[in-house]
C-alpha cells in the first residue's frame, strides 16, 4: 500500500467540526442519513498543486499584454535615437567645415551692443552708443563699423545732406579687447513710425583674405514729427459749389527741412481748378526749404460733387525727395486727413435768364437781359439776417443799363446786394421752407465792343449768407452759392446784291431792263463774323424761272452747286473764323453771274432776281445752331443792298439810278 499521505489542515479542520458535531446534543440529531442522489459519470478531479499535462501538445509560452507596448516604446526610441545621432554628425561636421566652428573668428562670437533712447524726436539729433566685443580666440584685423541709416536721415552737421551709411575704422580687436564710440544722425519720420539702425563689423583674420560680416539692429520709435500739417477750411459744402482748402506745413525741427514736398490724394468727385502756389504736377507741390519754426501754406482751390449726406476725405502728406528732379516723396515726415461732408444747400438758388436756365444761356449782343434769382430756406431752422450777393465777371457790361427794384447795384465790382433793407425786411426772417425771388436787368453789349473778344461769355455768380441757431443755441454763419452762364452768340452778318455796273463779269444788255431782251447781272453774296467760330456753314437761295444761270462765280476755289430742276444753288463755306470781315480783315464773299429777260407782264415792276437767300451753320462757342436770311429778296432795284438785319443802303452800285429799276417796254 502507498503510504498515507499527510493531511492539509484544512482537511484536519473539517474532520475537526465533524467531530464536535458527532458528540453534541444540539447537533448530533441533524447528522442523520440523508437522501441518496443518482451518481452521474465520475469527472476527474485535479487538486490544487496538480498539473495535468497534454500528451502531444508542443510547450508554449504567453506573454503579458503589456510586453507589446514595451516593445513598441523600445523601437521608437531606438529610431529617434538614430535620427538624433545623424542630425547632431551633420550639424558638428557642417559646423567644423564651412559653418562658424571652421573659421578661426566666429561672427557669432562677436557681440554688437547698441544703445539708444527708445523715443526719438523727429527732426532732432538723436546719439546711439555702439560696443563691440570680440570673444574669439583670436584677434580680428581691419575691422571697420558699417552703420545704416533709415530713408530721411540727415548728418547732423549738415542737415541738407542725406545720411544713408556710415563708416567708422576700428583698426584690429584684441581676442577679447571691445571698441565702443557713440554715432549722432537726425532722423526723419512722423510720429508713431518706426525704423531700423543697422549695424555691421566688417572684418578679417590672419592668414585669409576674405571679409567676414557680423551683424547687429537697433529699432526706433518716432515721438514727433519733423513737420506739423495743419489744414483749414469748410467741413460742410454743396454739391458743385467751389470749396477751398489752406494747408499749412510748420516745421519743429531744429535745423532747416531742405526742399519739402507736400502731396495731396483728392477723394473721388472733386475737380482740381487752381492753388498758390501752382503744383509742379498733379497733387504734388515743392514747398522749398522750411526754416526751424517757419510755416509755409499751400492754398487749394476746386469744387466736390456728390450726393447729400456723402462724406469725402482729402490725405495730405509732407516729406523730402531724394533728388532735385524726383517727382514723389521718398521721405514722408507728416501724414494728416481732412474730411468734408457734402450738405444740402440750407438757402437753394436758382438763377433764371430770360425766363430760361440751364448750365448756360445764349443771348445775342446788344440784348437786354433780365435775371431772375429764387432763394428757398432748406432747413428746418430759422435763417436770420440772410443776404444774396450777385457778381457779374466776363465781358464788360456798362453799369448805366443795369436796373433793380429791391436790390443795390454796386457799379465799382459789378456787383448787386440784396438784405433786408433793400427788400423792406423779406430777408430779415426766414422760416423753414419760406421762399421768394429777386432780380436785376442789364443790357449786353454791342457787336463793336466784341469785336475783338473770342468766345464772349458773362457770368453771374450768387452767394448767400445768412445765420441759423445751433442746437447748442450758439449762432452758426452759413453759405450757400450758385452759377449760370450766358454765352454770347457771334454777329454773323449776310448781305446780297445785285450789280450792273459794278458786275465783276462784266454786264450786257439794257438798262433799265427792257421785255424781251436779256440783261446780265452779277449777284455778290458777303458775310462778316464777329466773336465766335462757325462751322459747317453753307448758304442756299433759288433763282426764279426767268432768270438764268450763267455757270460763272467767283472764287473759283469756292465750292458751288445749282440744280436746274428747282433753280437752287448751294454754296458750301465750311468754317467762318472769328473776326471775319471786321475791322481790316476781308469778309467772305462769293459772286455769281445772272441773265434776267423780263416779261411784258412786268413790265413797270422790279422783279425779284434772286429769293430766299438763307445761310446756316454751328456756332462753335455756344453749340447753338444759327440761321440768318436776306430781307427783302434782291430785285432789280440795284441801290438796295438785302442784309441780314433788315437794313437798307442806298448807292451801292456806281452808276446806277433808281428809274434804272423799273422794266420798260
Amino acid at each position: 500500500m502507498p503510504p498515507q499521505q499527510e493531511l492539509s489542515e484544512h482537511e484536519k479542520e473539517k474532520i475537526e467540526r465533524l467531530r464536535r458535531a458527532m458528540y453534541s446534543r444540539s447537533l448530533s440529531g441533524m447528522l442523520g442519513e440523508r437522501p441518496r442522489h443518482t451518481l452521474g459519470k465520475p469527472q476527474q478531479v485535479v487538486g490544487e498543486d496538480w498539473e495535468e499535462k497534454e500528451m502531444g501538445a508542443e510547450p508554449s509560452m504567453v506573454a503579458p499584454p503589456t510586453m507589446g507596448l514595451v516593445r513598441k516604446i523600445l523601437w521608437w526610441f531606438l529610431g529617434a535615437s538614430i535620427i538624433f545621432f545623424i542630425a547632431a554628425l551633420a550639424f558638428f561636421g557642417y559646423y567644423f567645415t564651412l559653418g562658424g566652428g571652421s573659421f578661426a573668428a566666429s561672427p557669432s562670437n562677436i557681440d554688437i551692443s547698441i544703445s539708444g533712447p527708445p523715443q526719438i524726436a523727429g527732426g532732432e539729433p538723436a546719439k546711439l552708443q555702439i560696443v563691440v566685443t570680440n570673444r574669439n580666440k583670436v584677434p580680428l584685423q581691419l575691422a571697420d563699423l558699417v552703420i545704416t541709416y533709415p530713408p530721411g536721415t540727415r548728418s547732423p552737421t549738415d542737415f541738407s545732406t542725406d545720411f544713408p551709411t556710415q563708416r567708422i575704422s576700428l583698426g584690429s580687436i584684441e581676442a577679447g579687447g571691445s571698441r565702443q564710440g557713440t554715432v549722432s544722425a537726425v532722423f526723419a519720420g512722423t510720429e508713431g513710425q518706426h525704423a531700423n539702425v543697422k549695424v555691421e563689423l566688417e572684418y578679417r583674420v590672419s592668414g585669409s583674405s576674405a571679409i567676414f560680416v557680423a551683424q547687429s539692429g537697433y529699432d526706433v520709435t518716432f515721438s514727433s514729427s519733423p513737420i506739423t500739417l495743419s489744414i483749414s477750411g469748410n467741413t460742410e459744402t454743396i454739391s458743385g459749389q467751389p470749396v477751398q482748402l489752406a494747408v499749412t506745413l510748420a516745421s519743429n525741427a531744429g535745423a532747416p527741412i531742405k526742399d519739402a514736398l507736400l502731396h495731396a490724394d483728392f477723394p473721388f468727385g472733386f475737380t482740381f481748378s487752381s492753388a498758390e502756389p501752382a503744383p509742379v504736377s498733379s497733387g504734388l507741390w515743392a514747398v522749398g526749404d522750411i526754416q526751424p519754426g517757419q510755416t509755409k501754406t499751400v492754398t487749394i482751390r476746386g469744387s466736390l460733387s456728390g450726393q447729400s449726406g456723402d462724406s469725402r476725405v482729402f490725405r495730405f502728406s509732407a516729406g523730402t525727395r531724394s533728388g532735385a528732379t524726383s517727382t514723389s516723396i521718398t521721405t514722408s515726415l507728416a501724414d494728416t486727413t481732412y474730411a468734408m461732408q457734402i450738405s444740402q444747400p440750407f438757402l437753394g438758388l436758382s438763377i433764371g435768364v430770360n425766363n430760361r436756365s440751364g448750365k448756360s444761356v445764349i443771348a445775342a449782343p446788344g440784348d437786354t437781359i433780365t435775371v431772375s434769382v429764387t432763394y428757398q430756406n432748406n432747413i428746418p431752422t430759422e435763417i436770420t439776417d440772410a443776404i444774396i450777393v450777385a457778381r457779374l465777371s466776363g465781358v464788360e457790361i456798362d453799369g448805366t443799363t443795369v436796373k433793380t427794384a429791391d436790390g443795390f447795384f454796386r457799379s465799382t465790382d459789378n456787383t448787386v446786394l440784396w438784405d433786408k433793407s433793400t427788400t423792406d425786411g423779406a430777408l430779415a426772417n426766414l422760416a423753414p421752407g419760406a421762399k421768394g425771388t429777386v432780380s436785376f436787368s442789364f443790357q449786353m453789349p454791342n457787336s463793336d465792343a466784341l469785336k475783338n473778344i473770342k468766345n464772349p461769355h458773362l457770368d453771374v455768380s450768387v452767394n448767400a449768407a445768412g445765420q441759423r441757431l445751433s442746437e447748442t443755441g450758439v449762432p452758426q454763419n452759413l453759405q450757400s452759392a450758385s452759377r449760370q452762364t450766358i454765352k454770347l452768340a457771334t454777329d454773323l452778318q449776310l448781305n446780297a446784291q445785285a450789280l450792273y455796273y459794278a458786275n465783276p463779269f462784266g454786264s450786257s444788255g439794257p438798262m433799265p431792263p427792257k421785255a424781251g431782251t436779256e440783261t446780265t447781272y452779277g449777284l455778290v453774296f458777303t458775310i462778316t463774323n464777329s466773336t465766335n467760330k462757325i462751322s459747317g456753314a453753307r448758304l442756299t437761295a433759288t433763282l426764279p424761272s426767268y432768270v438764268r444761270w450763267i455757270g460763272s462765280h467767283a472764287p473759283a476755289s469756292e465750292s458751288l452747286s445749282f440744280n436746274q430742276t428747282d433753280g437752287t444753288f448751294t454754296w458750301n463755306i465750311g468754317d467762318i473764323l472769328p473776326g471775319t470781315g471786321i475791322g481790316s480783315t476781308t469778309p467772305r464773299q462769293l459772286a455769281i453771274a445772272i441773265g434776267f429777260t423780263p416779261s411784258t407782264s412786268q413790265i413797270g415792276d422790279q422783279p425779284v432776281l434772286v429769293q430766299n437767300v438763307t445761310l446756316r451753320g454751328l456756332d462753335a462757342a455756344t453749340g447753338a445752331s444759327i440761321s440768318r436770311t436776306t430781307a427783302p429778296n434782291v430785285t432789280t432795284n440795284l441801290a438796295t443792298i438785302s442784309k441780314s438785319s433788315a437794313e437798307a443802303i442806298v448807292g451801292t452800285d456806281p452808276g446806277f439810278a433808281p428809274a434804272n429799276a423799273t422794266v420798260v417796254k
